[in-house]
């Protein structure tokens, strides 16, 4: 039934973005072509790419393309969809991995620490931050982090990902602010999460008997009441991983990232469905892999939890 259910999701995503697509106002040949190409060229190329085919006729030619794992060609790099998106998407993993690191190791022990400090200047503040992070535009905090690490100070690269030769440490290093920018505003969700969860379980009566048979706070904290609370931690924590994949989109595009992100920026504009398609579809994909896998890490962090 799990899988039925991942299957009808997926189902539903290729139908709407088919439609949302072909709906957007703008035509690919036009754009193609420029503002000086006649109307029977544009015709004559909306017939060569199928774009003159009925609508219905066109989504059952995409769904049997898709079915056999081809997700068309782009319109205007000239290749197969899944090509154009492989090669973007070494910076958007590494950009989503590194800022979810960033993310769980500011939140994981500032949210345990508010929680056992709760009522204190530290809890406070802490809940203030996370207040004001999780309301900054990550559009914002990028620019202004490029402003002073990269233009005043001079630490880190304004844009790119490094030359074709670049090292995997230089395209790291590229990475560092983009990924402190995601990172930051991803933080503040699992850090009022992780304090309301460890909240939840400290006063526990497992809690109180462990503290009663001498245990140090330590080992009491990691052993009993962060074991308990990891499920909605877990759950909060794969959802960022979810939203960070779609949310890379803005900060690719300010830091001139060559990601999935900036292609599907470029697609947009240029109205190139079949990489329109095929990203929402793949990131769609990654939304319901990521679920599956947090349904699974219930099963291990809780034997209780059935499905």
């Amino acid at each position: 039934m799990r899988i039925v259910g991942m299957a009808a999701v997926m189902f539903l995503v290729v139908t709407i973005v088919f439609l949302i697509v072909r709906v957007t106002p703008g035509d690919p040949a036009a754009i193609m072509l420029g503002p000086d190409a006649s109307a029977a060229d544009i015709a004559a190329l909306r017939a060569r790419l199928g774009l003159d085919a009925p609508l219905p006729l066109q989504y059952l030619v995409y769904v049997q393309q898709m079915l056999q794992g081809d997700l068309g060609e782009s319109i205007f790099l000239g290749q197969p969809v899944l090509t154009a998106i492989w090669s973007r998407a070494e910076p958007t993993f590494f950009l989503t991995v590194f800022a979810l690191a960033i993310a769980c190791v500011i939140a994981l022990p500032v949210g345990i620490i508010s929680a056992y400090r709760r009522g204190s200047l530290f809890d406070q503040g802490i809940t203030t931050l996370a207040m004001l992070a999780a309301s900054i535009p990550g559009f914002w905090l990028s620019l202004m982090l490029m402003q002073l690490f990269s233009v005043r100070l001079g630490w880190f690269p304004v844009s790119g990902y490094g030359g074709p030769g670049a090292s995997f440490g230089d395209r790291l290093y590229h990475l560092v602010l983009p990924a402190v920018a995601l990172g930051v505003v991803s933080s503040a969700l699992i850090i009022r999460f992780t304090r309301a969860a460890m909240l939840d379980v400290l006063g526990e009566d497992y809690v109180r008997t462990a503290r009663s048979k001498g245990m140090s706070e330590f080992r009491v904290i990691l052993r009993h009441a962060l074991k308990n609370a990891l499920i909605p931690i877990i759950t909060v924590i794969g959802l960022t991983a979810a939203v960070l994949i779609s949310g890379a989109v803005v900060t690719e595009t300010v830091f001139g990232l060559p990601g999935i992100g900036n292609l599907v920026v470029s697609a947009v504009s240029r109205r190139d469905y079949p990489v329109i398609q095929g990203a929402l579809l793949i990131i769609a994909g990654l939304y319901v892999l990521i679920n599956f896998i947090i349904d699974m890490l219930y099963l291990i962090v809780d034997p209780r939890v059935r499905y």
